[in-house]
């Protein structure tokens, strides 16, 4: 049988069924794993993803045609038995699983192996052949449980309201600021979100996610600026919103935190490492459940991990893709392989 999934310019295709997964450039049926710009975007006529980020597509993308799908719920599209399983990296997020004529392929989109409170926790889906990622493709990568890294955060944040500085976090506005937002204590003083945070912060809350009270810096008395927390997207660094907070402390979460130098090339006092894709180990531990005999590997540290995967008597390679940056221009170095920032 001839492979099922190829790479075609436009994107990942599903020979058999006739759709594509992600693509890239317009398409009349995209199946999205998840609604980060790098793998959702505009222009296709129709949209199917998992029925949770149904709304944060819609938020994104403006007006789509766009169904959603249950998790495990299938459909057969072209003799194609379609279903789509949790990836645990952000709301609404899905391993793509494809069944024909016995045989099973899974692409897995962007994934994490810890679970956390605002989105469904990553299924292993057993298959033949397993499409993965590889952001943190390389062994250096290796996660700190979230609630060590939540208590840093806590931390850090009341040792500068003790001081009478607000403490802004730079994170990326869908999926990083919603699950630091689910680890903060409240009782330590206000969180102020930025617009481009709070408005999805709605639509996690809609989702039955449930994040602590949140404002706008408008509501908040000019005299308890300085015990807030400010959760804000990289972008409004340097921007006249970010000023009327003051002499404020400032720090960015992501895995690239892990790099030597990274925090001081974006310039702030703390670095959190705390990223919504597998480290190493999650890599090595994902593959593994998922009893394939077959890997692809895309975007990311592809040549090291495709040469493991080899080294450990799997059948290996890489689809070279157009996924890139989760974080878009909000990249905090450049990654070693050229993949995203999480």
């Amino acid at each position: 049988m001839s492979d099922m999934v190829v790479v075609r310019k436009e994107g990942l295709y599903c020979v058999p069924g006739r759709f594509y997964i992600d693509p890239w450039r317009p398409v009349e049926r995209a199946v999205i794993t998840h609604a980060h710009g790098d793998h959702a975007r505009g222009g296709h006529q129709h949209y199917l993803t998992a029925a949770p980020g149904v709304r944060i597509m819609q938020s994104r993308l403006g007006p789509i045609s766009v169904d959603g799908l249950a998790y495990g719920e299938r459909v057969t599209h072209n003799g194609v038995t379609l279903s789509l399983h949790p990836a645990g990296h952000v709301l609404g997020s899905a391993q793509v699983r494809m069944e024909y004529q016995g045989e099973v392929w899974v692409a897995s989109g962007d994934y994490k192996i810890e679970p956390d409170s605002t989105c469904a926790a990553f299924e292993p889906v057993r298959c033949d052949t397993f499409i993965t990622e590889s952001t943190f493709g390389l062994p250096v990568y290796r996660w700190q449980p979230e609630r060590e890294v939540f208590a840093d955060i806590n931390e850090w944040w009341r040792a500068n309201a003790g001081q009478g500085r607000a403490s802004v976090m730079q994170c990326y506005s869908f999926g990083k600021a919603q699950r630091i937002l689910s680890g903060l204590d409240p009782s330590i003083g206000p969180i102020i979100c930025h617009g481009a945070v709070q408005a999805l912060n709605q639509v996690y809350r809609d989702e039955g996610v449930a994040l602590p009270p949140t404002v706008m810096v408008t509501d908040v008395p000019r005299d308890a600026i300085g015990s807030s927390i400010v959760i804000a997207p990289p972008s409004a660094a340097g921007s006249p919103w970010i000023k009327r907070f003051g002499d404020f402390s400032d720090a960015f979460a992501s895995g690239w935190m892990q790099l030597r130098g990274a925090r001081r090339r974006r310039g702030v006092d703390r670095g959190f490492v705390l990223s919504d894709h597998a480290d190493w180990p999650g890599l090595m531990q994902a593959i593994a459940a998922t009893g394939a005999q077959r890997v692809i590997v895309t975007h990311g540290s592809i040549p090291v991990l495709v040469r493991w995967l080899q080294q450990q008597g799997l059948q290996a390679s890489g689809f070279d893709t157009e996924y890139g940056d989760d974080e878009a221009d909000e990249s905090v170095a450049a990654p070693p392989d050229g993949g995203s920032d999480a």
